[in-house]
């Protein structure tokens, strides 16, 4: 896993450029034409100088001025005067259109880079085991996706590439002052080594305060996220102050880590801006008395000055983006550490494929404990189920059994022992073929935030309208869809909240019957549903189990009364009496 404390600075930088390869045709790009301002910065205090030497003091123009005009022009000092303006404004135009160019490069790229990595994060993210959502949490990974993977837009396009070419301009106004007085430029330079110095303490300093920052905003949305998500059983119990107080906690939180940010980033631009202010002087100052004494001229002090400002002005660029790409570089070590994240369940190279499976399943000295957990939920559970029986398990809240039919799908694989699947281990089967085998009811239906049809036809997206409706008829929810006012095209609302619970249930129920797989898994389908929508629930899954091997967790007996057996889960091993339907019931109804 990324570490954004110990990895190498190098290979982070190797690793950032392995990752944007894709898009280095629009990154090279926008980088040619923000390169192309040092030129122009170069040639801005150009015309000033020629002004002042050749037209206020009467010296002879520049070698390249003087071989480019007529020698009619060069001898006259209002054609100098207008050679001169001229050149102010086609390098103010030159230069602007150079800048538009660099715009609209730099934020298509910066479109282009941000969607890839939102998506291939994104697309990471869900391939990611139950494991590692269960201890991040949602908020988490909402935040490394939306907000995260910004940072190599910002880093790449608006810190990296104008950091680049802010460093070609101060070698390039380093050159040419040198050239023109090597002494200037040496006092220039002397106070350099205060600002490196300057540049290292804030970087560091924001580095480390941005990791903080980070975790701090992730957690206040996790607290508006939960929020959210638990709004009915915040409104049911008035605790809305409560959930204020806790995300202000959080957010205030976050906002010292950033105050504190703030501080740092100011402080080190008071002190840069000062040093550069003291090399000026001092340059000034020398400068001065090299004219008075004659060994300089004044032209040539208004361009050493010129040119002096627009050394110290790129030195600071510099400095500002090092410091404030130190978030960007929080940012992207976030968005690494969950790259490198492997999922817990993984497929095996040259594993088979699978097309309909019989449906014969065995669990064989199955053990299993959570990532984390000091005990096992499950210890070394032997199960045969044949193909097409209808097997009911019981047991009391936590005692493995949700945990069990997990594994059948490898939502988890387990610790100890194998799940078979027609007589070979599930972890031999290509993943995606494997999923397709079961079709899921669970006790809190997922419906998703579209229509009545596109949620039925979830796992079969081809599906035809009648197909859909016929889905929809054997799980008892043509009638009240038919009610509605756009029928099935009516939207569900997030989470399915604009239906009851009992119609949530059946439109899953109708996305089982429509995927039409050899084996059903019923995870307490029937406990948050009244008696009515209970026996219409139970007649539907009686016709869904027909021909399939059905696994139905429940706790009420009169829901597995059409299972063929019943297992009983305690401690997390199979209990070891055979309990028969019949047996079970007139226990019931002897109590």
């Amino acid at each position: 896993m990324w570490d954004t404390r110990s990895a190498d600075f190098l290979y982070f930088w190797r690793r950032l450029a392995r990752e944007v390869r894709p898009y280095w045709g629009w990154i090279g790009a926008s980088f040619l034409t923000s390169m192309l301002a040092a030129p122009f910065a170069l040639l801005q205090p150009l015309p000033l100088a020629i002004a002042m030497d050749s037209v206020i003091n009467a010296r002879p123009p520049p070698e390249f001025l003087a071989a480019v005009l007529p020698k009619m022009y060069v001898t006259s000092s209002g054609a100098i005067l207008l050679v001169a303006v001229g050149l102010v404004v086609a390098i103010a135009l030159l230069d602007q259109l150079r800048g538009f160019c660099n715009t609209m490069l730099t934020s298509y790229a910066g479109e282009q880079l941000l969607l890839g990595f939102r998506a291939r994060l994104f697309s990471h993210v869900q391939r990611l085991s139950f494991a590692y959502h269960d201890s991040r949490g949602t908020a988490d990974s909402i935040y490394r996706i939306q907000n995260d993977t910004y940072s190599f837009q910002w880093i790449l396009l608006h810190a990296l590439t104008p950091l680049i070419g802010a460093l070609f301009t101060l070698i390039g106004m380093i050159v040419v002052l040198a050239r023109m007085e090597w002494r200037l430029a040496l006092v220039a330079l002397a106070v350099c080594p205060v600002l490196v110095l300057i540049t290292s303490f804030s970087r560091n300093h924001m580095r480390k305060g941005w990791e903080t920052a980070k975790e701090l905003e992730s957690g206040a949305l996790s607290v508006v996220h939960e929020t959210l998500t638990g709004l009915r059983v915040v409104k049911a119990f008035g605790q809305e102050d409560r959930e204020h107080g806790r995300f202000v906690r959080q957010s205030q939180e976050g906002k010292t880590a950033r105050l504190r940010l703030a501080f740092v980033q100011g402080s080190s631009k008071v002190l840069f801006a000062m040093t550069a202010a003291i090399g000026t002087a001092l340059v000034l100052f020398i400068g001065v008395l090299r004219v008075q004494s004659g060994d300089l001229t004044v032209g040539n002090l208004v361009l050493a000055m010129g040119y002096l400002a627009q050394l110290y002005l790129p030195a600071q660029l510099i400095s500002e983006t090092i410091t404030d790409m130190q978030g960007g570089l929080a940012s992207a070590a976030r968005v690494f550490a969950v790259l490198d994240e492997l999922p817990d369940v993984l497929e095996r190279p040259h594993a088979r494929p699978l097309d309909r499976a019989i449906g014969e399943l065995a669990f064989r000295n199955v053990s299993f404990t959570y990532s984390g957990g000091r005990h096992p939920v499950l210890r070394d559970v032997s199960i045969d189920v044949p193909a097409g029986m209808r097997l009911g398990i019981k047991g009391v809240t936590g005692v493995g059994k949700t945990t069990l039919v997990n594994m059948l799908s490898r939502f988890y694989d387990p610790t100890q022992g194998q799940v078979l699947l027609d007589g070979i281990d599930l972890r031999d089967y290509r993943l995606a073929d494997l999923r397709r085998q079961f079709a899921i009811v669970l006790q809190d239906p997922v419906l998703f935030s579209t229509t009545i049809a596109e949620n039925i036809a979830y796992a079969r997206p081809d599906a035809t309208k009648d197909e859909i409706v016929r889905a929809a008829e054997a799980a008892h929810a043509h009638g009240y869809i038919s009610e509605l006012p756009d029928g099935y095209e009516t939207l569900v609302g997030e989470r399915g909240m604009r239906l009851s619970g009992g119609e949530r249930q059946r439109i899953a129920l109708a996305r089982a019957f429509l995927s039409d797989a050899p084996i059903l898994i019923l995870d307490e389908p029937t406990s948050s549903v009244d008696v009515k929508t209970e026996a219409l629930i139970v007649e539907a899954m009686e016709h869904l189990m027909k021909g399939r091997t059905s696994l139905m967790i429940a706790h009420r007996l009169s829901t597995l009364r059409h299972c063929d057996a019943i297992l009983e889960i305690a401690n997390g091993r199979v209990t070891p009496a055979s309990v028969t339907i019949a047996e079970m019931l007139s226990g019931a109804a002897a109590l």
